[in-house]
């Protein structure tokens, strides 16, 4: 799959709640996750520490109040969604998050992503 591909794909299935099948399937062995500097895990490395990491984010969440995936952007090997989130967590209640998801994909795969929020 080129870019646009792997881009549409992974907005089809965030948006159906299929995010851990989108690691199965459109993330690399060796992907790199970044978060926001200071937050807890900021550099995640391999699949299956990525994986980890989206399992605990999900054992945390208590309700999906409201959810939204914007279309991708693409430029070359990147391209980048914005979602918007009205969750409730175990740990921290409910909250608004805004975040801007920027991803590079190699050989059809997704080898980084980054993720820039406020919440």
């Amino acid at each position: 799959m080129n870019t646009q591909q792997v881009a549409d794909r992974l907005v089809e299935m965030c948006r159906k709640g299929e995010n851990m099948q989108a690691l199965e399937e459109l993330y690399g062995d060796n992907v790199v996750s970044r978060e926001m500097p200071g937050i807890p895990g900021e550099v995640t490395t391999g699949i299956k520490a990525v994986f980890k990491k989206s399992e605990d984010w999900f054992e945390n969440l208590e309700a999906m109040h409201s959810a939204s995936v914007s279309d991708p952007l693409v430029a070359g090997n990147h391209f980048s969604v914005a979602m918007n989130m009205d969750i409730t967590t175990k740990d921290r209640g409910r909250m608004q998050l805004e975040e801007v998801c920027v991803y590079e994909v190699n050989n059809g795969k997704i080898v980084n992503e980054q993720y820039f929020y406020s919440m």
